[in-house]
């Protein structure tokens, strides 16, 4: 299975920013995986923001204050990430990433050091710069 984010290098303040993950070589509805967006700010640990599953249910993290939407679309077998309300503080290296239930627990609380991890199936990852 392979993964390949894509998505405007540049946003602006205030805009909403889209990304999407092109999944090929695999389904995304296939059982039991679940689809994460992740991003690694310059100089810190990373942030999981939220997950889609094979079964098309979404989970947030909070931190994110309600400005994520992960959807899905199954002919395209893409994820797309949604983030409203942009800030510099949103600037990063966006990864999308494939895993099991039980490798997610590895993404909460104060986020892996450095991105991608050694586990599930990761994108090349995309630079995100929001600049006026």
């Amino acid at each position: 299975v392979q993964l390949q984010e894509s998505g405007p290098g540049l946003v602006k303040p205030s805009q909403t920013l889209s990304l999407t993950c092109a999944v090929s070589d695999a389904t995304i509805v296939t059982p039991y995986y679940y689809f994460s967006w992740l991003r690694q700010p310059p100089g810190k640990r990373s942030e999981w923001i939220g997950y889609i599953n094979y079964d098309g249910k979404t989970y947030y993290n909070l931190n994110i204050n309600g400005r994520a939407s992960i959807t899905r679309d199954i002919v395209k077998n893409e994820i797309t990430l949604q983030l409203s309300s942009l800030t510099a503080e949103d600037t990063a290296i966006y990864y999308c990433a494939r895993t099991t239930p039980g490798e997610l627990d590895s993404f909460y609380g104060n986020g892996l050091p450095s991105l991608p991890a050694d586990f599930g199936v990761w994108g090349q990852g995309t630079q995100v710069t929001v600049s006026s």
